[in-house]
């Protein structure tokens, strides 16, 4: 999971730049990169980190020009080595920078094809790089006479027709301007903003809507699945969906984890799901337990804060804060390596005991993926002082891996997979256990103007593009490989 950010304006961008990628830092914590064009000169800079930690005064302000790209990125299976943080570069055709949001399935066979084909060099893992190369060589492929932006829509729609998977991405070009696409499913998330008027109207692309309000810009729209939009240096701006473009189904886990509560992502406020999640889980546990014992909710901060809330009211008990929260520890879901993620959560939270001693606590959080994380809070809830400790995660159970862009691919770290809730709940030693119910899930997502359906494979283990034979074996074994060489390494 990454975020991007894109700016065409009317003055230097570096620092607007950097702002956003702040902003979606939650997106990221293992890499930051800014590529800014100045007229035919791109300045490109990118690093392992936070983007704190990547970029000072003297590096932003190396960064000339008034367009330019943002990408922060937390590592995937087979793409965390620090010359794959993003942008990425290639000098034909133009100068192009790439930042890329998800995760391509058909990333070996596209290899061989740029290879073998395209006569193209690849010099990393990352997917990224593959579809970067791929973009390059179908806009190379199109006819000089057509118009620059006609070449660069039928070059995109070249993409949707080789690559297979989830991407929303945004490319500098030089010279040009800033092409961005979502891929013909819409998986991951992009959206569109304005500022100013005139000889000042500004155009923002970023991954989530709550980087255009720290920016000032105003939400246009979302970026539909399978849409191209490129703005050219002169700001004009042009649009087209492609005929690739399918049903839309876009990751439930954004509204369960990754987005801020403050973004809108694809017409759905994620605030309002959230607090529907925790509505409609509350209307379960009362019918299973209508005479329940439950003295109090207490979130698992941050995330699951807005669906504890409705659960408390509508159990009719005391909502408390728990937890304190270290700030200075990143989110552990999307920390590289599980004894980093294990070693991080006591640094990360602390019990209060007062609102544990001699209580039964409904502990509440927003999905439960490897289990260590609840097993050590539950733990920790038991610690200070807490009778019995009762577990609700907002999301159903995470059986089957994730393939778009998020870091679970392996079947047998997700503590759901071939446990029955049961066994879950012994596992992480819990005295009750409740799971949200899919369709309840899906509800709760859908605004009343929009009842697209979602991608929910890691719920149900129904891919939206379909997988080829084998896929999920060979993601497991490379992840394998690649934590066996960390432990080498470390």
């Amino acid at each position: 999971m990454c975020g991007i950010v894109g700016i065409v304006g009317c003055a230097p961008v570096a620092d607007r730049i950097y702002d956003a990628m702040t902003i979606l830092q939650h997106r990221g914590q293992d890499a930051a990169g800014i590529a800014t064009l100045d007229g035919d000169r791109m300045y490109l800079h990118r690093g392992n980190g936070l983007a704190r930690d990547v970029f000072g005064q003297s590096e932003i302000s190396n960064l000339q020009g008034h367009a330019g790209i943002g990408h922060v990125r937390y590592p995937t299976a087979g793409s965390d080595r620090p010359d794959e943080a993003q942008p990425l570069y290639v000098n034909s055709p133009y100068g192009l920078a790439l930042g890329h949001n998800g995760n391509l399935i058909n990333s070996a066979e596209l290899r061989q094809q740029l290879f073998n084909d395209d006569q193209r060099h690849l010099n990393t893992e990352s997917d990224s790089e593959i579809l970067l190369n791929v973009l390059a060589h179908e806009i190379q492929m199109q006819p000089s006479h057509l118009a620059l932006h006609q070449r660069l829509l039928n070059a995109v729609d070249g993409v949707h027709r080789r690559c297979s998977g989830a991407y929303a991405v945004t490319v500098l070009i030089v010279g040009k301007g800033l092409l961005a696409f979502r891929d013909p499913r819409g998986i991951r998330p992009m959206v569109l903003g304005e500022r100013g008027h005139g000889a000042n109207h500004e155009y923002m692309i970023a991954s989530e809507s709550v980087a255009l309000d720290g920016l000032g810009f105003k939400l246009m729209r979302d970026i539909k699945q399978g849409e191209t939009i490129f703005i050219d240096l002169q700001g004009r701006l042009h649009s087209h969906i492609s005929e690739h473009a399918r049903d839309f189904t876009p990751c439930m886990f954004e509204f369960v984890y990754f987005s801020r509560p403050d973004s809108m992502i694809d017409d759905i406020s994620v605030y309002k799901a959230r607090l529907r999640m925790g509505e409609v889980l509350a209307d379960q546990i009362l019918r299973e337990w209508p005479d329940h014992d439950i003295d109090v909710v207490i979130p698992i901060p941050d995330t699951s804060r807005t669906a504890a809330l409705p659960m408390s009211y509508k159990l009719g008990v005391k909502y408390r804060e728990g937890f304190i929260k270290n700030r200075y520890i990143g989110r552990t879901f999307i920390m590289p390596g599980q004894a980093e993620r294990k070693r991080s959560v006591r640094r990360k939270l602390n019990p209060i005991p007062l609102e544990f001693r001699n209580k039964n606590v409904l502990l509440v959080d927003d999905s439960i993926v490897r289990g260590t994380t609840s097993s050590q809070i539950i733990d920790m809830a038991r610690e200070a002082g807490a009778n019995k400790v009762y577990m609700a995660s907002a999301s159903p159970p995470v059986r089957y891996p994730n393939v778009y862009g998020i870091d679970m691919p392996a079947a047998d770290e997700l503590i759901a997979n071939n446990r029955s809730i049961e066994e879950i709940r012994q596992a992480i030693k819990a005295d009750r256990l409740f799971y949200q119910n899919l369709e309840d899930m899906v509800q709760a997502c859908r605004s009343k103007a929009s009842q697209h359906g979602f991608d929910t494979s890691c719920f149900d283990g129904k891919y939206v593009t379909g997988l080829s034979e084998g896929y999920l074996e060979n993601l497991r074994e490379l992840r394998a490989d690649n934590i066996r060489q960390a432990r080498l390494i470390a």
